[in-house]
């Protein structure tokens, strides 16, 4: 049976493609929200991280209704961090909306979504976005991307593919650049002329692959994945498989059953083939789970989620000024916290570690982890992480292997020069040069990841801001040596206190302040980085002595710089290896791991 009332499609495209603004016009003209409606921009980023950020970090379900067909939409991320995010929803749909600038053309990131939807044999549509931009190119746009199918060995039915133009900001789409432009019905029709009808037997024994997972304080585990076969019921009695474990297999019991209408899930007491649903009441429920029939427990092959790259230790907060800003700051708040992010984040992996106050956490780049720090302040949470470092693996003959990425970097001519020299420090080989169509340089390097941990603090420095860098993961290589992190090191207070206008202005000559006056500041806190090599210890709550002729007002006449603020991304790229970020709801201090100074001397002795 073909199921010709349902199209379930993925949005997929490289980051700030405008995917997410796409999925509002379609809301919108499909009549989801009311006439006099006030209704936020990219409303489907709904995390307060998305929205601040502007980008997608979770793929998002919704459903609109074109004339009798109702469309699932998948909204994915953009950032390779969130790759994983991408690789499992589109076992849920039958065709995917590939996005593209029509000034950038395709980027990594591209190639990346392109890859995968074309590994899985499904119909492309290719939307060439924002045409309305004064330098839009889109005919140049289709011949690039109509080489990027072929260089990842499409068939010819995926070449021929159905391009659209339109400007989701406009609201407009165009099956041919001389139309006149009027609404999206061309995308709305060529979605339901083009993508496949989802099929299969509704009559068999039901079989529901779960691709993603949703999270509710009041629900719990919620599992959101398409209908392959059969018709799934309001208790029904299941049983629980996976292709990856063969040994799994579980009974449940199905207690609620939703569809996605635009925004919302909808109370539905069954669906069947084609049908997107969502499913709770089933605690032990995985990504990459079978929800079957008990006497037919067969598994849908589930493709393994990319492996983390990257991992930090989180660390229970053992400075002397912890516990004073954050409500959960024990080791069971932490580590009850970071389990439970497992439940709603395939890619991310958390271990306990030997020693109790400490958690090691892997993720697939600094993006991905520092999101997760950054959403778990806001909760309340009070810890430290260490350095990001790179996971290594080792092959037969038991050589060291590093992940690499490739990097493709977008820069004025002026600054091509400054930054191959930088990466060429941090063991990149640059693989290709070329202009693009803004008259920007394009460098392609190959790298190891742990060479671009703390690099793009000094990539926008180097660039005056006009540098755009792209990174994608691209395997593990053989390690390509030390690294050297930071030429520089760090400022030091040597007391604890309050820091002073005075200390600081004393300070201020030995290099770059990340404090002002009037802040608490501990023995072992860093408080700014050094001008030289080696880190300096200073006394920034020293007080002028006063005597008959010399005042405190005097004071006033001091001229402090004002001080470098870091942003939780600057923080985690500028901390060495001996030292910790203490992240509280309030601030983010920069520590020596250890604080005491005569035993931080020994450590160093014994390392040398």
């Amino acid at each position: 049976m073909i199921r010709e009332d349902i199209r379930n499609i993925a949005i997929i495209a490289h980051v700030d493609h405008g995917k997410t603004t796409l999925v509002d016009e379609l809301l919108k003209q499909s009549g989801v929200f009311r006439a006099n409606q006030e209704v936020a921009e990219r409303v489907m980023d709904s995390n307060d991280l998305e929205r601040e950020r502007g980008i997608t970090i979770l793929s998002k379900n919704t459903a609109v209704y074109y004339k009798d067909t109702k469309i699932n939409i998948i909204d994915t991320p953009g950032h390779a961090d969130f790759g994983g995010e991408v690789e499992r929803v589109l076992k849920m749909v039958n065709g995917v909306i590939l996005v593209v600038d029509a000034f950038e053309g395709a980027m990594p990131q591209t190639k990346f979504v392109l890859q995968k939807a074309l590994e899985l044999e499904l119909p492309v549509i290719v939307c060439i976005n924002k045409i309305d931009r004064p330098e839009a190119r889109p005919e140049e746009v289709i011949d690039e991307i109509l080489e990027l199918f072929i260089d990842l060995d499409a068939s010819d039915e995926q070449l021929d593919c159905p391009f659209v133009f339109a400007s989701a900001k406009a609201g407009y789409a165009l099956k041919e650049l001389t139309d006149d432009p009027t609404d999206m019905s061309p995308l709305f029709e060529t979605i339901v002329n083009y993508i496949p009808a989802p099929q299969g037997d509704p009559d068999g024994p039901v079989q529901v692959l779960i691709s993603t997972i949703d999270y509710n304080e009041y629900v719990g585990r919620i599992g959101v994945g398409k209908v392959d076969r059969g018709t799934i019921k309001i208790n029904q009695e299941a049983v629980l498989v996976n292709h990856h474990d063969p040994d799994k297999k579980q009974k449940v019991k199905i207690s609620k059953l939703y569809e996605f209408d635009g925004l919302n899930k909808a109370d539905v007491p069954s669906a069947t083939i084609g049908s997107i649903v969502a499913i709770s009441g089933i605690a032990d429920l995985h990504i990459g789970d079978t929800i079957c029939a008990p006497d037919c427990p067969d598994p849908i092959p589930f493709q393994k989620i990319s492996e983390p790259t990257i991992s930090m230790n989180f660390i229970v907060n053992d400075s002397p000024l912890a516990g004073q800003e954050g409500k959960f700051v024990t080791s069971r708040h932490l580590r009850d916290r970071l389990f439970r992010e497992l439940n709603t984040d395939v890619s991310l992996r958390v271990e306990d570690t030997d020693e109790t106050d400490t958690f090691k956490v892997s993720g697939r780049g600094e993006l991905h982890l520092s999101i997760l720090i950054e959403t778990m302040r806001r909760e309340g949470y009070e810890f430290a992480v260490s350095k990001a470092e790179v996971i290594y693996k080792y092959d037969e003959r038991n050589k060291k292997l590093e992940p690499m990425e490739l990097a493709y970097i977008d820069v004025p001519e002026e600054f091509s020069g400054t930054v191959i020299q930088k990466l060429s420090l941090r063991k990149g080989e640059l693989q290709g040069m070329s202009r693009t169509s803004g008259g920007s340089t394009r460098l392609e390097f190959a790298i190891p990841s742990r060479g671009l941990i703390g690099f793009r603090n000094d990539f926008l420095t180097d660039t005056k801001g006009n540098g755009i860098i792209n990174t994608i993961f691209d395997g593990y290589g053989p390690y390509k040596g030390d690294l050297q992190y930071r030429s520089q090191g760090s400022l030091i207070a040597f007391e604890n206190g309050e820091s002073v206008t005075y200390g600081l202005f004393n300070a201020q000559d030995r290099g770059t302040l990340f404090i002002g006056p009037g802040e608490k500041v501990y023995s072992g806190m860093v408080i700014g980085q050094s001008a030289k090599p080696e880190d300096i210890e200073l006394n920034v709550c020293k007080t002028k002595h006063l005597t008959n002729t010399r005042s405190s007002s005097a004071d006033e006449a001091l001229k402090l710089t004002p001080p470098k603020i870091l942003s939780l991304e600057q923080a985690l790229e500028f901390i060495d290896t001996d030292e910790l970020l203490e992240v509280t709801p309030k601030s983010l201090r920069i520590r020596k791991k250890i604080l005491d100074p005569t035993m931080r001397k020994r450590a160093s002795f014994k390392n040398k």
